[in-house]
């Protein structure tokens, strides 16, 4: 659409047009709402050229970020997919649904509760036509993930197609889409071709300076090269076909990055993840966007749902936690604290809770009695530094920051200051000068546990970490 439509417009047409679900929008009149593409990365943290990464190439990305908003304080709910992909795409805590143990209702028939449903859904109830994009054309070279993820059973019908040319073709007849590609080139194995100068990588202080861990963790580099080099694909078929000017194009990592001390756990590694946000030409934008911007807002991924539904000029369903940070402030004020959590993943239990604020990041380790290396047959078959820390231990060759990741049991509690520790190596919980921070960190995360935690009533059984026998599966 080469006009520019204003949101008064934009909500006029969607209080005209048929919300029942399924129901079509007029197919020979020209969208009146843009068009919405999710471009979702897995196991991925902020590692761009334009979030001060050097050892990538991401100009693709970097341009998006030009053209768009960047966004600093993007949180995913969970450090691990399907809880994080289950909240995102619900806009609900996974605790809250009982979807926060890692793939525990892949096949038991498990439903969402009575008014949680998938964004998709209800998306499509705003006339939208929805895609889970597969089949990409051609000209892409390659084909979009068929990941979804979630922790419960999905509804019959979560998405209208899985491929491209339907997209392309309901958006030309007047319907807009709400669309994502899936991309897993961040997930290990990691896999693309070399790029980082493995001599110029800077590891995290956690991680040990060994060939091993600069080669794992340069690979991950490459992978996002990859990764942004494919991204650009699916932009040019945007444009090429186009749509550039008439489409929100949201691009975010699904959870943390994949390494040691990353994806499943409660630190930022494993739940900081890039969002950019480009507005199309062809409609005015939020007054919260300026292209070429950055947003240090404290975001979780749960806002993503209602926020589309805003830009969808859509109602936002009354149960849904997350809050809109497009649009009319009133849908969602800004957030004083972030939320995150981890329970069992593979055959390893563990229960953990975080919240953070502008500044601290506060964990509470509710199986203190268990080590961060817990045996897990994932990661040691995939994490080369999760075997290779006990060994340089042993050795006698790592430093206090690195050896703190094999100790037996992990602290039950744990305050990081963010401006001065950002890599979270220096635990403060114990520090008296920071014990009205503790206290109130510590009282924020309690009200939250109340509110939206379900693990009282679905606690983990008795003897599970001890006793489990469940088989590793791939996360």
């Amino acid at each position: 659409m080469s006009s520019t439509v204003s949101r008064r417009a934009c909500l006029t047409a969607l209080a005209a047009a048929p919300l029942l679900a399924g129901a079509a929008a007029p197919e020979t009149k020209p969208a009146a709402r843009p068009n919405i593409l999710w471009l979702i990365a897995e196991d991925f943290g902020p590692a761009l050229g334009c979030y001060g990464q050097t050892e990538v190439a991401t100009p693709n990305l970097d341009q998006l970020a030009r053209e768009g908003v960047r966004y600093d304080r993007m949180y995913t709910t969970a450090p691990v997919c399907s809880p994080s992909r289950s909240a995102f795409m619900t806009g609900m805590y996974a605790t809250t649904i009982d979807a926060h143990q890692h793939r525990s209702h892949r096949n038991d028939g498990y439903a969402l509760p009575d008014g949680v449903r998938v964004i998709s859904e209800w998306m499509r109830d705003a006339g939208y036509y929805t895609a889970n994009v597969v089949q990409l054309p051609p000209a892409c070279g390659f084909k979009g993930t068929v990941k979804t993820d979630w922790n419960f059973t999905p509804p019959a019908k979560a998405f209208d197609t899985n491929r491209w040319v339907d997209v392309v073709a309901a958006a030309r007849s007047g319907r807009p889409f709400f669309a994502q590609v899936n991309f897993d080139e961040t997930h290990r194995t990691f896999h693309g071709p070399a790029h980082a100068d493995r001599a110029k990588v800077v590891l995290p202080p956690y991680y040990p300076d060994h060939p091993v861990a600069r080669e794992d963790y340069a690979r991950y580099l490459d992978s996002a090269t990859d990764l942004d080099r494919k991204v650009g694909k699916v932009l040019e078929q945007l444009r090429a076909d186009g749509l550039a000017e008439s489409t929100v194009v949201v691009f975010f990592g699904d959870n943390g990055e994949a390494h040691v001390r990353g994806k499943q756990f409660c630190y930022e590694e494993g739940l900081h993840v890039p969002m950019i946000v480009r507005w199309p030409a062809g409609f005015a934008a939020p007054r919260q966007m300026t292209a070429g911007g950055r947003d240090d807002r404290l975001l979780m991924a749960i806002d993503l749902a209602p926020t589309m539904l805003a830009i969808a000029g859509a109602a936002i369903p009354p149960r849904m936690q997350g809050r809109a940070f497009l649009g009319d402030p009133a849908r969602g004020p800004a957030r004083e604290y972030v939320f995150g959590g981890r329970d069992r993943c593979d055959e390893t239990a563990m229960r953990i809770r975080t919240v953070r604020d502008a500044r601290w990041r506060y964990i509470r380790n509710y199986t203190p009695g268990r080590p961060l290396l817990a045996p897990n047959n994932y990661k040691a078959k995939q994490y080369p530094v999760f075997t290779l820390l006990p060994r340089l231990l042993a050795e006698g060759k790592l430093t206090p920051a690195q050896a703190a990741l094999c100790a037996p049991r992990m602290a039950e509690e744990e305050l990081y200051d963010m401006e001065k520790d950002p890599h979270e190596v220096t635990n403060l919980a114990g520090a008296a000068e920071h014990a009205q921070t503790l206290k109130r960190l510590r009282g924020a995360l309690e009200a939250w546990v109340v509110e939206s935690d379900d693990q009282g009533r679905h606690p983990e059984p008795a003897g599970a970490y001890e006793a489990s026998t469940r088989p590793a599966r791939r996360p």
